[in-house]
C-alpha cells in the first residue's frame, strides 16, 4: 500500500515535470506544475479506469498522468485567465 502509494506521487512528479517542458513557460511554475502532475495521475487514472487501459505498465503509467495532467493543465489555466 505505501509502496503504491509513493509510486503514484513519483509518477505524478514525473508527470508534472514532463508537462513543464512540454508548456515551456505558460504552466504554474516548477512546484504549481508538480502538483499538477499528482493531481493530473489521478485524472488520468481515472480515464485510464475508464477505457479499460491498463496502468501497470510505468510506461504507461507516466503516459496517463501526462495526458492528465495535460487535461487538469488546460482546465485550471481556463481559472487563471479569470
Amino acid at each position: 500500500m505505501i509502496a503504491s502509494l509513493i509510486s503514484f506521487v513519483v509518477i505524478g512528479i514525473i508527470a508534472g515535470w514532463i508537462v513543464g517542458k512540454l508548456l515551456k513557460g505558460s504552466g504554474f511554475g516548477l512546484t504549481g506544475n508538480l502538483i499538477i502532475g499528482v493531481i493530473g495521475s489521478i485524472v488520468g487514472g481515472v480515464l485510464a479506469y475508464v477505457i479499460g487501459l491498463s496502468t501497470k505498465n510505468p510506461v504507461i503509467a507516466i503516459g496517463t498522468a501526462v495526458a492528465g495532467a495535460l487535461i487538469f493543465l488546460a482546465i485550471a489555466a481556463k481559472f487563471k485567465k479569470r
